[in-house]
């Protein structure tokens, strides 16, 4: 499991699988799922292909670098600034979109409640659930990224724009810091 999230444990679940050679004995003794994973990989070599097309090196990034898990967690974060959800002060989560109150489904590897999430899925049983959840350790990066859905202004009142306009203090001053430095 990976500390900041289901995502980044699939990622480290395929990452195994390759690295044992598409072993389908590997994924059996792990509880992996071969088609799965078998799908996963066609998807990435899709990409590689779509990107050559295009013109862009693919070039595979060093997973020992630190960088690594930082820059798949900051294109999560990108991809579903949509499906966030914030920490309310009552110990449920609340979604961005729709101002839903979830909580994280029992099969997360996340072993803390982080301030704030992006989610897959949205599960309905006799609770709302969010499934396939990773944390948001820099929020910074929900303002930056999306500026313009997390702008205070619009954004619904509570706990989860009180906390936005902190952080958009806190990216001010950072750029006002970067400004003044030149």
């Amino acid at each position: 499991a990976h500390q900041d999230g289901d995502h980044l444990t699939l990622l480290n679940a395929y990452h195994a699988y390759m690295a044992n050679g598409r072993d389908k004995d590997f994924c059996w003794n792990n509880f992996l799922n071969t088609r799965s994973l078998e799908s996963a990989d066609n998807v990435r070599r899709q990409l590689q292909s779509q990107m050559q097309r295009l013109g862009y090196e693919a070039r595979p990034a060093d997973v020992a670098s630190p960088n690594y898990f930082e820059n798949i967690k900051k294109a999560i974060v990108g991809g579903m600034f949509l499906q966030a959800a914030h920490l309310e002060r009552a110990g449920h989560y609340l979604t961005c979109k729709d101002n839903q109150v979830v909580t994280l489904h029992p099969s997360t590897v996340l072993d803390t409640k982080p301030e704030w999430v992006v989610y897959q899925d949205f599960v309905l049983t006799n609770k709302n659930y969010i499934r396939t959840v990773t944390a948001v350790h820099q929020p910074e990066w929900l303002v930056e990224l999306a500026p313009h859905y997390f702008s205070t202004e619009t954004f619904p009142a509570g706990e989860a724009r009180d906390d936005l306009k902190r952080i958009w203090q806190r990216v001010e001053r950072r750029k006002a810091q970067k400004g003044s430095r030149r």
